[in-house]
């Protein structure tokens, strides 16, 4: 095994340099996210038999993706996609997970259940290529005061005979990249626009680095053109990296764009305050009250911010948002809700709203799993959304 080993730790120095030589930033994450598929073959191939060209395979598609991405940063065709992305992040995935595995194999333990890990992969590939398209009665009982930032699945249920419900579909962090093509991106506008809802409201991370393309976000969000005066969106954190791109992509499929700006629309459930809030790294608690005192509220018209980090929500004054659509978080990844259970990676690890519904003080927050993936390669245990939401005021 000692050639094979020689070669696998040849194309990983060989990633690494190319990647050290851009930015020692991507240096440093190549490093880590090309060191455990690396880790992977070095450790598992004496222990999994004739199946050793597979754990090779999969690291080569995890080079190559990466490879591609630091000499030229742009959408892949779908051959390639399929070819080379999808396993190479499958496989990056599926060493994250054989984390244990790879422990004691080093150690010198006979692993069992090696399977398992790249199992699990395999399943959360097809999860994140998937979505269903869903509907969320979502009832807003901003007169109620809630005392801490808390989940709150009394939100979301089958509300009695009330007046027309506002209509919207929340599109967020599709991440135009591996798994989200410019193709399936417009084929979810397009199911969007058959839904025909009040309002479409687009809450941040369109692009990745790859995508930072204004003819390729206007192609994919081109459907949308159909529903004049109806489409708004915010900025997430991905999109400063290419801000102008992304303004002229808006304007030319007629979204309009909230930075830090309110505005009121008309509908056919009534009249909506709608609030876009810019995305900042630091001092979003003063960000937020500077919008906030710029934009007052000046009537009954319910209001809906446009947030893209959930984390920011607790800095929102109590009463200023009857209901707050977040994305970001893309619903946590990894986690049990397709078992039935609420838990995710992120609420394990981070103080913050991670999915669906949550209340603070009279404020109430959406939290949208997204249709997009990134930074950990797959989703696992936590579906995409492609939801049509009924709100209730």
């Amino acid at each position: 095994m000692q050639p094979l080993w020689i070669f696998t730790l040849l194309v990983y120095a060989a990633v690494v340099g190319v990647a050290v030589r851009r930015e020692l930033t991507f240096g440093i994450f190549t490093l880590v996210v090309l060191g455990l598929p690396t880790w992977a073959v070095l450790s598992l191939t004496p222990h999994v038999g004739a199946a050793w060209p597979l754990l090779v395979a999969g690291h080569l598609a995890a080079a190559l993706h990466l490879l591609a991405l630091l000499l030229r940063p742009r959408l892949r065709p779908a051959w390639f996609r399929a070819s080379v992305s999808i396993p190479g992040l499958g496989f990056a995935a599926a060493s994250m997970l054989a984390l244990p595995w790879l422990i004691a194999a080093s150690l010198g333990f006979e692993p069992t259940g090696i399977f398992v890990p790249f199992a699990l992969a395999a399943l959360g590939t097809i999860q994140t290529l998937y979505t269903r398209e869903t509907t969320v009665d979502f009832v807003v009982d901003s007169d109620t005061e809630v005392e801490g930032l808390i989940r709150y699945p009394a939100a979301v249920g089958k509300p009695g005979p009330s007046a027309r419900p506002l209509t919207l579909v929340q599109i967020t962090d599709p991440h135009l990249g591996p798994y989200m093509s410019v193709a399936r991106l417009r084929r979810i506008c397009e199911r969007t626009v058959a839904r025909d809802p009040d309002l479409v409201l687009i809450t941040g991370d369109i692009m990745t680095m790859e995508s930072q393309d204004e003819e390729a976000v206007v192609a994919a969000l081109a459907p949308l053109a159909a529903l004049p005066g109806r489409v708004f969106a915010c900025h997430g954190n991905h999109d400063l990296e290419a801000r102008r791109v992304l303004e002229r992509a808006y304007a030319r499929v007629g979204a309009r764009l909230l930075i830090d700006e309110a505005v009121t629309v008309q509908t056919p459930a009534g009249a909506v305050e709608l609030l876009g809030l810019d995305f900042v790294w630091r001092g979003r608690n003063q960000h937020i009250d500077s919008v906030i005192a710029r934009f007052p509220r000046t009537g009954a018209a319910p209001r809906i911010v446009l947030l893209h980090d959930p984390g920011a929500f607790a800095h929102l004054p109590s009463g200023h948002g009857d209901l707050v659509l977040s994305g970001h978080t893309h619903g946590g990844q990894l986690g049990l809700l397709s078992l039935g259970l609420p838990h995710t990676f992120v609420s394990i690890v981070a103080k913050m709203p991670d999915h669906g519904p949550w209340a603070l003080g009279r404020n109430r927050l959406y939290v949208h799993r997204a249709q997009g993936v990134y930074g950990f390669p797959i989703r696992l245990g936590v579906p995409g959304e492609q939801s049509l939401m009924r709100v209730h005021f």
